[in-house]
């Protein structure tokens, strides 16, 4: 009875949340005396699978159907429930990201399983249930919550757990077909438009954002001169998407996109509470805003009083010189 972890990719590569989520599954299998087999979907490298050994996977399913290369919820469900059925996999692991969240629910009917999501640590085992701690409220609280079905899905909160390596360890990787028809892509979207960029936000350990404190588009360069000098991601707030300035891909909060990199540096945002239910699961938040009475500056690591057009350049230029 194998623990089967969900693999995410992107550009050919293995997403750093699905990394995660497949060392939470080697630990609790081998907690539970099982393997712990992954299925990844879509366009992928096989050696970038076949290193998930390092992350304690044994055995990789692969269904590289060329229609699965841009997420469909209901493709994507029929797959990875034909391979828990394969594997004989009453747990199933995955990242609690958007694709994550738009497949967590439909699995759990489908298979008629337990659901957590947002989990933040290993399971506590007594016979066939598990108890999980889960971050609610916009990260404001945790929730210890029991599973107690014999099938249960557990959605991995992204940077709230330490994963391990096994360095040079490989798993087996195996072509997958979920026998897919055209119904099941029925519902499949009429156009996809990827975020551009190295670093993709929602995969980022380091966040530069910026708000209306930088007075206009023209000084956006300034957000883009930081994050290539710390190898960041880049982001805004709501407002400064509203007024156009930035695609509203970039933004960040309740109403946007929620990121827990380990370093959010805002850059001219107030720090509206919208704002911060989207960020303040990142472990080391930096603010820089002129206003020492932000509200932002209550929930601050580290802040800067000061204006940003004249901060951000010696940021800039300190980052470069280390």
């Amino acid at each position: 009875m194998s623990v089967l972890v969900v693999i995410e990719c992107a550009n050919g590569e293995v997403k750093k949340s699905s990394l995660e989520a497949a060392s939470y599954g080697s630990k609790v299998a081998a907690a539970l005396g099982t393997s712990a087999t992954a299925v990844a979907i879509g366009d992928v490298q096989a050696n970038a699978l076949s290193s998930l050994g390092e992350q304690g996977v044994t055995k990789v399913l692969l269904d590289n159907d060329a229609r699965l290369h841009d997420f469909v919820g209901a493709a994507y469900v029929k797959v990875i429930a034909k391979a828990a059925e394969q594997e004989n996999s009453s747990l199933i692991v995955l990242s609690n990201s958007n694709i994550g969240a738009a497949i967590g629910s439909r699995l759990a009917v489908k298979m008629g399983a337990s659901l957590a999501t947002n989990v933040v640590s290993l399971p506590e085992i007594s016979g066939a249930s598990f108890k999980v701690r889960r971050g609610v409220f916009s990260g404001k609280a945790f929730s210890d919550v029991e599973l107690t079905s014999d099938k249960k899905i557990i959605a991995v909160k992204k940077n709230a757990l330490d994963f391990e390596t096994s360095a040079g360890a490989t798993a087996t990787v195996e072509n997958f077909s979920a026998d897919l028809s055209d119904a099941d892509f029925s519902t499949a979207p009429k156009e996809t438009i990827k975020q551009s960029g190295d670093i993709l936000l929602t995969e980022a350990d380091l966040v530069v954002s910026g708000g209306r404190g930088l007075k206009g588009p023209e000084n956006w360069h300034l957000i883009e001169d930081l994050a290539k000098a710390l190898g960041a991601a880049t982001a805004c707030s709501k407002p400064v998407a509203d007024i156009g300035w930035r695609p509203h891909h970039e933004h960040v909060g309740q109403t946007g996109i929620t990121v827990s990199p380990n370093l959010y540096i805002a850059v001219g945002i107030s720090g509206a509470i919208q704002h911060l239910a989207g960020v303040n699961s990142s472990k080391v938040i930096v603010v820089i805003n002129k206003d020492p009475e932000a509200p932002f500056f209550k929930a601050a690591d580290y802040g800067i009083v000061g204006d940003a057009l004249e901060v951000v350049p010696k940021l800039i230029e300190a980052a470069k010189a280390l």
